[in-house]
């Protein structure tokens, strides 16, 4: 008989106890709490995700009927009601902050790995994502035509898909307001769609601190040609110019000269035009470069499909952004274990196996063995189902 770690202990190992008490003990996070602890919410908001729980009285009716495999997997019984109430009141700052820590773990981890378009400089992808939420149970939600959402604006270094930055707004604020929050490094280049062509922050934001900027243009830019310079057009490539603002507001906001490449994807039969600052590039790898953007979208949909942030555990603030932090670590987490059990298979995969066999005491990387040798593959979600 195996008698080694569960599945779930396994993945919550990965947890560095000491950089978590220290975001617990910064907002007192257990100050009264004597039976349930913030680690304990922490565990059991994990096991809901991972098992794609549908609700609190989903959660507490599933730890029930694994009652006597909760102690090995470092879980404990918690009641619907005292679920509700912790994340009602633990402060959601605690899991915002220990996802940093995760974080710098994951950005060392995957620090060496390659970049399909061999660029030793970071590169990172920008956009945010709308959350929709009952306006009448969340009234803080404020969206438009009487509706409720949110926006989760996120930072993705697409070296290993590490959502560096997160910020949780209300629906209503725009996504370039908080281009002003993002971290920008020297030399990074930053993947954007035209939502946030916003001059005088691309000028200020970018041009100024000496990052790159890949973007779209708008259709009613105006502007003057400066340099031409010649492309393959085998490849796509229609046009490579340097290029001047010439509206009243956009050259006072950026003043000095972009690079504009026009790009046509012969299957979709549309033509792009992309913005940067970078004159060094090829044009082709411009191109290429926007192309990468598409990862901060597949982020987007997997973590809304596999961890499970659709149905909220909870209906006030605090208890919405605990869930989609505690969300971010796991995916964290998945990451991290990836990178550490030396795991081949993509995050897909990842997911849909481990919330499976999650009080299986089966060595993680001997589960893919396993799994790998039945060949399931991204199409094969069905087979799974065999654990």
């Amino acid at each position: 008989m195996n008698q080694g770690k569960t599945v779930f202990a396994q993945l919550m190992s990965l947890i560095p106890e000491h950089e978590l008490k220290k975001c617990i003990n910064r907002y007192n996070g257990d100050f009264h709490s004597i039976k349930f602890t913030c680690r304990d919410q922490f565990m059991v908001m994990s096991f809901a995700q991972f098992t794609n729980r549908s609700g609190l009285r989903d959660i507490e009716a599933t730890l029930t009927a694994f009652s006597s495999k909760l102690y090995h997997a470092g879980l404990k019984l918690m009641p619907k009601s005292t679920l509700a109430e912790i994340n009602e009141k633990k402060d959601w700052r605690i899991y915002q902050d220990f996802a940093q820590v995760l974080i710098s773990q994951a950005k060392e981890l995957y620090a060496k790995d390659y970049f399909r378009l061999d660029l030793d400089n970071m590169v990172y992808a920008f956009d945010s994502s709308t959350i929709e939420v009952c306006l009448q149970l969340c009234p803080w939600a404020h969206f438009h035509h009487k509706k409720g959402a949110f926006k989760m604006h996120t930072l993705l270094d697409l070296r290993g898909s590490i959502p560096t930055f997160v910020y949780l707004t209300d629906g209503k604020v725009h996504d370039s307001q908080i281009m002003d929050d993002i971290p920008v490094e020297a030399g990074a280049y930053y993947l954007m769609d035209k939502g946030y062509v916003d001059f005088d922050r691309l000028y200020k934001l970018f041009q100024q601190q000496n990052a790159f900027f890949v973007t779209r243009a708008k259709d009613n830019m105006v502007y003057e040609i400066k340099e031409e310079r010649e492309v393959d057009t085998e490849t796509g490539l229609i046009s490579d110019q340097s290029i001047l603002l010439t509206g009243y507001y956009s050259s006072k906001y950026y003043p000095d000269v972009m690079r504009m490449v026009v790009y046509e994807d012969f299957r979709k039969g549309i033509v792009y035009r992309f913005l940067s600052n970078d004159f060094l590039l090829p044009a082709i790898t411009i191109a290429e470069l926007y192309r990468q953007r598409w990862a901060i979208e597949l982020f987007f949909k997997w973590i809304k499909q596999h961890l499970h942030i659709k149905t909220f555990f909870g209906t006030s603030q605090n208890a919405v952004y605990t869930q989609i932090w505690i969300a971010i670590c796991d995916y964290l987490l998945l990451i991290i274990a990836k990178k550490k059990f030396h795991l081949e298979q993509s995050l897909y995969i990842i997911s849909n196996a481990v919330g499976l066999v999650l009080f299986e005491k089966i060595p993680i990387s001997k589960l893919f063995e396993r799994i790998k040798k039945l060949n399931i593959n991204q199409e094969d979600e069905n087979q799974l189902t065999i654990w």
